[in-house]
């Protein structure tokens, strides 16, 4: 596999220029991306941390010394004719990357800073015409390739999420494949059941997201057994993925590394990677997916809490700082799960709108646990309106009058209404089926607008219900 991944940088890899998506056609664009004579390049320092981390984080191996080359082709989309690359020292070489679901080992060739093409458009134009959008080019991208090691479909997912988790951790990348950020390259070959030597290598290009990723190494395995079987070779090239009729088709024959004429590229100066800035970096790398997986499975989150949680970083440090505030990670995870996430999907806003700090749905969280509010009432009253208007739990409460009621008084007259509507379910319970007893309370909580205090009313229900028994169980005289 190689992963092209869009580092988020404010500027461009070789210049100036901003990085943004979905601006007008060639409004981000300088001499140097356009490839303009006499322009010089300034390589980008974030740039080359974020690369720097990603290797770092992957365990590779950093040279005290690397360089850009240039890699010769001829592609509209490439105003220069040729693209600033890395290949004979890159900014690091070996190293592994452990995955999420399986704990497959996949190591890794090399992980490379480049830059990236324009667009091409087809769409919107005359017949065998394209127009090109130099937007992108120059935009800074790390490329991580792997070594051949995988080789299940099940494999490769787990890789593209797993790798895709630790780019977010890092905050390399944003990873937004709709636009572009990650993008797959997939070189598959097949041998003969019980050999060892790989066959004749095909490249997938166009693959922008996991459905076409798997889609086409699914229709590619396929086409070269069917065409092994037969006795036939199999070329090498390079193919794209046709998504509308689920196939891949040849592009171009493969090149070889030699077919780029790589050299050092001359108007950037061999980059001197001191001792000092690999510690510097190396300490500031977070703790990596796999690892906060496996401590919050250690904390006593199950699989399923745990991987919602790792899937979005700002989510999962919210649940960190939660933790620390309750004592409590379960209770912290369960409330982001299934009562901040519902209230965020429900109105189709990311966990970044989340605007309740943690130290807030912690008192929260006290309030239900202290009885001051039913959980009834702290989901569905209190919690909306602290994303809303930005106040304190306790003050909500009193300010609305939504503290949680245990006064007889008060819950008494509602029992007797619950049970007054509800006679076949009083009949049940007396005859012995006592799990209905769930839905009188939930009948209480409901007619109490969740106010009333859900064990109260337990025992006053189960007080009435007794009586009613032992009534029902006396003689007549």
């Amino acid at each position: 596999m190689e992963v092209h991944a869009q580092l988020d940088t404010r500027t461009k890899l070789l210049c100036g220029c901003p990085v943004r998506f979905g601006a007008p056609p060639n409004t981000l664009v300088c001499p140097v991306c356009l490839g303009l004579p006499g322009s010089l390049p300034v390589p980008s320092r974030a740039a080359v941390e974020h690369v720097l981390r990603i290797a770092l984080a992957l365990g590779c191996e950093i040279p005290e010394r690397s360089w850009f080359d240039r890699k010769n082709y001829n592609y509209p989309d490439q105003p220069k004719n040729y693209q600033i690359s890395q290949d004979e020292r890159p900014l690091g070489r070996g190293g592994a990357l452990v995955c999420m679901r399986s704990g497959q080992v996949v190591t890794i060739d090399n992980v490379h800073l480049e830059e990236d093409a324009g667009k091409l458009l087809h769409e919107g134009v005359g017949p065998g015409q394209s127009l090109v959008d130099l937007n992108r080019a120059g935009t800074p991208l790390a490329e991580i390739v792997t070594e051949p090691v995988l080789h299940t479909l099940e494999a490769v997912d787990d890789f593209m999420d797993t790798l895709r988790l630790l780019l977010l951790h890092l905050g390399a990348s944003r990873c937004r494949m709709q636009e572009g950020n990650l993008r797959f390259e997939a070189s598959i070959s097949l041998r003969p059941r019980g050999q060892t030597a790989l066959g004749t290598r095909v490249e997938i290009k166009n693959l922008n997201s996991h459905k076409a990723v798997l889609g086409a190494l699914s229709h590619e395995i396929v086409r070269q057994a069917a065409q092994l079987d037969r006795g036939e070779p199999i070329a090498q090239q390079t193919r794209l993925w046709d998504e509308a009729n689920g196939r891949t088709a040849p592009m171009r024959s493969k090149e070889q590394a030699h077919d780029y004429r790589y050299f050092p590229e001359p108007d950037i100066p061999p980059l001197s990677i001191p001792a000092s800035w690999r510690e510097r970096l190396a300490a500031s790398l977070p703790e990596r997916p796999r690892e906060r997986f496996e401590r919050l499975q250690r904390s006593g989150l199950g699989a399923y809490e745990a991987e919602i949680l790792v899937s979005d970083p700002a989510l999962a440090d919210y649940h960190d700082a939660l933790a620390r505030t309750t004592g409590e990670p379960r209770r912290a995870a369960l409330w982001l799960i299934n009562d901040v996430l519902k209230l965020l999907n429900a109105r189709k806003r990311p966990f970044a709108d989340w605007n309740v700090p943690p130290e807030a749905l912690a008192e929260l969280i006290a309030l239900e646990r202290e009885g001051v509010v039913s959980g009834l009432v702290a989901r569905n009253d209190v919690l909306p309106a602290m994303w809303e208007t930005g106040e304190r739990p306790r003050t909500i409460v009193e300010a609305r009058g939504l503290a949680q009621r245990s006064d007889d008084a008060s819950l008494a007259p509602i029992v007797a209404e619950v049970l007054a509507a509800h006679p076949d379910t009083v009949a049940q319970y007396r005859a012995g089926k006592t799990k209905v007893l769930g839905f009188l309370i939930g009948q209480c909580m409901r007619r109490s607008a969740g106010r009333g205090n859900p064990k109260r009313f337990s025992e006053l229900l189960r007080d009435a219900l007794a009586s009613e028994t032992d009534q029902g169980s006396r003689p007549a005289t």
